[in-house]
């Protein structure tokens, strides 16, 4: 009997208890609630926080993964536009390329042309005066009757003439008759044994040669001595 009245009386402090909480004013409740915090155990404290800590590390490294995703996505977009441009830039540069080689390559055949052209000419103006003398011989050998002493003076001065040709082109005749045999300017087409003359003398000059400068035009046919 007495038990039950001392629950009976427990209960009626707690109802006191609760009902002062729910009429306490806001500033009240808050400092229960911060005496609730004090009991708290700080090993949870820590465990709630390192949880809350990885929640909102999960949450960052979602936004930053979403928004990772967004920027590939949106890079992925833009290739497609930078890669015809890109092939475009090149496709332009060719085409210039091509076009600048055309216009070399249609200048340098102008050059050549022109070139040919004016080798043409100035060997023509020269060949052109022996022509002249050649008619003239011919005309003068009509006139005079078909004499030797004609024909050999006509024949003179055209073979003048010709030296005087080459010599304006710088046209130089190469040395070989009693010249030691040189493959580099002559042709051998006939060997002979002298005993007078050493081995790899050119003793006959079959047709002269040519050059121009260093440059061949024909090589010496020559005689070449090979005694042994």
């Amino acid at each position: 009997m007495h038990n039950h009245n001392h629950s009976h009386g427990f209960n009626k402090e707690n109802r006191h208890e609760n009902l002062y909480r729910k009429n306490a004013k806001p500033d009240e409740n808050k400092e229960e609630q911060e005496k609730v915090k004090e009991t708290v155990n700080p090993a949870e404290q820590a465990e709630v926080k390192s949880e809350t800590a990885k929640q909102e590390a999960g949450q960052e490294e979602q936004a930053g993964q979403k928004q990772t995703a967004e920027q590939e996505k949106a890079a992925e977009a833009l290739q497609p536009d930078l890669r015809d441009k890109k092939i475009e830039e090149l496709q332009n540069q060719l085409a210039r390329l091509q076009a600048d080689f055309s216009n070399i390559r249609k200048r340098s055949a102008q050059d050549q042309e022109r070139l040919a052209a004016f080798v043409t000419a100035s060997v023509s103006k020269e060949f052109l005066k022996v022509l002249d003398n050649f008619e003239r011989a011919e005309e003068s050998m009509k006139q005079q009757g078909d004499t030797v002493e004609a024909m050999h003076e006509g024949m003179t001065k055209i073979h003048k003439q010709f030296q005087q040709a080459l010599q304006a082109l710088k046209i130089e005749e190469i040395p070989a008759q009693g010249q030691k045999f040189n493959p580099e300017f002559h042709e051998a087409v006939m060997q002979n044994t002298a005993s007078d003359l050493p081995d790899e003398t050119i003793d006959l000059v079959a047709e002269k040669g040519y050059k121009i400068g260093d440059n061949i035009i024909r090589h010496s046919k020559v005689r070449v001595v090979r005694n042994s």
